[in-house]
């Protein structure tokens, strides 16, 4: 059965996303229109998905969808900021049928309504190789107070939210891996991999109180390289710090070589930050106000790499500190 046309499309599964926003003229213009709050600058990002390298070609499409929003809604929760609205580009094969594209538009509409966000515009074409999806998120903060990775200072401590290698360890359950894992374990990862969730409460009280910030979408390791190589600076982290979830510790017990593995995988989407000793009274105050876990992993130090350590103190060693596209 033939897919609808590229306007019918538009009218049916992406047009219903942009009511409630007026300056999005109903998705029947070629632009809208976008205002930061008073007294603050806008602020954007993007992040593309591919089907087959982001996501499982057989993944439920709705998650599909809230995925593509969440990491999106990540990069401006680890700035502070707070999101105004997206712009939404599909190119799609012809192997895509009108089902799950109307499930997909209904994965962003769900999110749409956790997160105060439309649809304000973008573009639909078409793919003679595979499946790509890309948001650009519009968000508001103020420039002073904006969390950036190159604001780390030696004496820093280094912390992470939430738990880390939860998408890891969901990945190798969608592999077919992992089979001694209990049926409420694997749902719990599984869901830390098709829908993470974006700290933006978090981000927002951080303003003013953490020196740089970024969220972990490479890898823990990767991404502490980045504030690491923007602020020049150097970072000893301890491997036995690192948060886990008991799902995550349950697996790991029987898996133990994954606990290296899963700190360089990635799509964890937790905030990693640095911050002054001083602050931590007041850091750990608002883990407990958001209930959400906030972990010193490490402390910043002059030059040099980023170096792990056991719990005993020896290093240990990585061939590769995270994902890389290319």
């Amino acid at each position: 059965m033939a897919r609808r046309g590229e306007f019918q499309l538009i009218a049916e599964a992406f047009a219903p996303l942009a009511k409630g926003d007026p300056l999005a003229f109903g998705l029947g213009d070629d632009v809208a229109l976008v205002a930061p709050r008073p007294g603050e600058h806008l602020v954007a990002t993007n992040d593309a998905m591919v089907r087959g390298v982001h996501f499982f070609r057989d993944g439920d499409p709705g998650d599909v969808g809230r995925k593509l929003l969440r990491v999106n809604l990540s990069d401006l929760a680890c700035k502070g900021a707070e999101p105004l609205a997206y712009l939404l580009t599909v190119a799609l094969p012809p192997d895509l049928t009108d089902g799950w594209l109307d499930a997909f538009a209904a994965g962003l509409g769900d999110d749409q309504k956790r997160y105060g966000i439309h649809l304000i515009g973008g573009d639909t074409t078409k793919s003679e190789l595979d499946l790509v999806l890309s948001v650009t998120m519009l968000g508001s903060a103020p420039a002073e107070t904006l969390l950036r990775r190159n604001g780390a200072k030696v004496g820093d401590r280094i912390y992470v939210s939430g738990t880390i290698g939860d998408a890891r360890l969901g990945f190798l359950l969608a592999r077919g891996k992992l089979p001694e894992a209990s049926t409420e374990d694997a749902q719990f990862l599984r869901g830390r991999l098709d829908r993470p969730s974006p700290r933006l409460k978090l981000g927002r009280r951080l303003r003013g109180i953490a020196n740089s910030a970024m969220d972990v979408s490479d890898g823990l390791l990767a991404d502490l390289g980045h504030i690491c190589e923007q602020s020049q600076v150097g970072a000893e982290l301890s491997l036995a710090a690192v948060p886990f979830s008991d799902a995550a510790r349950r697996v790991i017990h029987v898996h133990e070589e994954e606990q290296k593995s899963i700190i360089t995988f990635g799509d964890d989407y937790e905030i990693l930050f640095t911050a002054p000793p001083d602050k931590g009274s007041v850091i750990a105050a608002i883990g407990d106000e958001l209930g959400v876990p906030l972990t010193v992993i490490g402390t910043i130090v002059s030059g040099g790499p980023v170096t792990v350590r056991d719990a005993s103190g020896a290093v240990v060693p990585f061939a590769q500190a995270g994902y890389t596209h290319f």
